[in-house]
């Protein structure tokens, strides 16, 4: 299981995004509409739940303290944005683009962003259950100080992602591919599938005696006293 990134002085750091936000005008309007075109605008305990924004480009935008309960942003493309105390159960992000945004104390559940695209992005604190990220792309991802249950990285390619002081619990690795992945900040790290696809990643001596079990298992070895 030894790679080069763990041999050397270790996997290549996450690039963090640096979002610098102009001044903000509030947004006023009424629903968000597909293909919509929203630019340098706050939304402050906006309510987006059930709403469909497909397609639509977030560009400087600031979104505090929002519901985004079943909102529909497949193929939407967010980009140097701010999403603070968002919550929702069931956001639909398939498809989209997320480059240089910053996700703070969030609070989701079952989000979706399947085959999508993340570049230089941070996730920070709060708590995300059951996020889906099945074949997506991520690279200068860091997620740090927050609780992911069963995210699905099935598939997936991560490159130069960080996990940072994070719980990240029944982790889906199938069939993904890693490269330059730092997993030793994550307590617990919990892989309930793909243990076998940690190749490319850094993990810690204790974390690899956690996982002895798991790998044995794997490797069809059976452990007796």
């Amino acid at each position: 299981m030894a790679t080069k990134a763990t041999r050397g002085r270790g996997p290549r750091g996450a690039r963090r995004p640096a979002v610098r936000l102009p001044h903000l005008e509030p947004y006023g309007g009424a629903e968000v509409e597909p293909d919509g075109d929203y630019d340098g605008l706050e939304f402050r305990g906006t309510d987006l739940t059930g709403q469909d924004g497909a397609g639509a480009r977030f560009m400087d935008c600031a979104l505090t303290d929002c519901a985004l309960d079943t909102t529909r942003l497949r193929h939407a493309r967010v980009l140097d944005t701010v999403l603070t105390g968002v919550r929702g159960v069931g956001t639909d992000l398939a498809d989209s683009t997320l480059r240089d945004v910053e996700l703070t104390d969030a609070r989701l559940g079952g989000t979706q962003l399947p085959s999508a695209v993340l570049e230089r992005v941070l996730v920070r604190g709060g708590k995300i259950d059951y996020l889906n990220l099945r074949k997506a792309k991520l690279k200068d991802v860091v997620f740090e100080g927050c609780v992911l249950v069963e995210p699905d990285f099935a598939g997936a390619r991560l490159e130069r992602v960080e996990f940072v002081d994070c719980a990240l619990k029944g982790a889906d690795f199938g069939a993904a591919t890693l490269t330059d992945v730092d997993l030793r900040g994550a307590a617990p790290l919990e892989i309930a599938r793909g243990v076998e696809r940690l190749a490319g990643s850094v993990i810690s001596s204790g974390q690899l005696v956690d996982l002895a079990p798991v790998l044995a298992a794997q490797l069809g070895i059976r452990v007796e006293a």
